[in-house]
């Protein structure tokens, strides 16, 4: 008579197959979004990586409100082979806003302290003492602004395109339209020009610089109603943040530093950035320049800066 099989129980095979992965070293991928406790609301996180023991790196979004979940792994995908790529959805952006209002004002220590904290839950929930931060634009800044009070936090910090002395660089922005425009007899751009103040005292003057800034630069032209409704909400963060003058406020940072630079970037001047690397004290530091590209440059060339970041940064020592 032939004996039937023992029955197994399915809970125990699951475990045996989590064990021998384990201990076989097998990678472990990740591909989560979850909204966690920041700041007295719920923000939204994504997390993705073809192995969760990578080290983390939190991304931090432009604008403010420029939520880039929905497109982030055009400038990720070969990041997230060597890292827990982290995007986070900052207060009154992208599914964070869909989830709840900020019951307080948007202001620069809240923006940072947010930041802080989501930080902190990272390195807890993937066991780590310190993560890997990334920001471009308005992110460049709330990152510097992290390396400034919570150095210990950080493996390293990778600026992109910050925002170094934003008020300066609207300022020369503008004088180089002005010239461009005064070369050209350019008639409605010398008038609507002139209607533009630094910092910008209302949506209208910010349309104006960015709508000539964009037209020079050979880009499309911004929706002049996007930018009214964006104004609303956000331009009194955005001219506190432009106020900060990280080349007399921040001499030191204690933790290695990295700058990607656009080299025909007005936004956010490449000669403020060039500035202040030079300047800046740090442990390690180093500038990449992508001579041809202009503000957005994790889009415009994400292969290179993907590349960039894993072959000159990833092999450098970290904090």
């Amino acid at each position: 008579m032939v004996k039937s099989a023992p029955k197994i129980n399915a809970s125990l095979l699951v475990l045996w197959v989590l064990f021998m992965g384990a201990i076989s070293g097998a990678a472990q991928p990740l591909d989560t979004a979850l909204a966690i406790p920041v700041g007295g609301i719920q923000q939204w996180v994504s997390m993705k990586s073809t192995d969760r023991s990578n080290p983390v790196l939190l991304f931090l979004h432009g604008g403010p409100g420029n939520s880039v979940i929905s497109y982030s792994d055009k400038f990720t995908s070969k990041l997230q082979e060597h890292f827990v790529v982290v995007n986070w959805d900052q207060r009154e952006s992208g599914r964070t806003a869909e989830l709840n209002a900020s019951p307080d004002p948007l202001t620069v220590k809240l923006m940072t302290s947010d930041a802080i904290e989501v930080i902190a839950f990272l390195c807890k929930k993937f066991s780590a003492g310190k993560l890997y931060l990334m920001g471009h634009s308005w992110g460049g800044f709330l990152g510097m602004e992290v390396a400034a009070q919570r150095p210990d936090l950080l493996n390293a910090y990778i600026a992109i395109c910050p925002m170094i002395f934003q008020a300066e660089s609207e300022r020369m922005a503008l004088q180089w339209m002005h010239d461009k425009a005064t070369a050209e007899k350019n008639n409605q751009a010398i008038t609507e020009l002139s209607k533009v103040s630094v910092p910008f005292a209302n949506g209208e003057q910010l349309y104006f610089h960015r709508k000539w800034l964009l037209h020079y630069a050979g880009s499309k032209e911004p929706s002049r109603q996007l930018v009214l409704t964006w104004s609303t909400k956000w331009l009194a963060l955005f001219n506190e943040a432009s106020a900060v003058n990280f080349l007399d406020s921040l001499p030191r940072v204690d933790c290695p530093i990295y700058f990607f630079a656009g080299g025909r970037d007005y936004q956010t001047s490449t000669k403020l950035t060039t500035d202040f690397y030079n300047k800046v004290k740090a442990p390690d530091k180093k500038i990449f320049v992508f001579e041809s590209t202009a503000h957005n440059l994790p889009t415009a060339e994400p292969a290179r800066f993907q590349k960039t970041v894993l072959e000159s940064i990833l092999s450098r020592p970290a904090n």
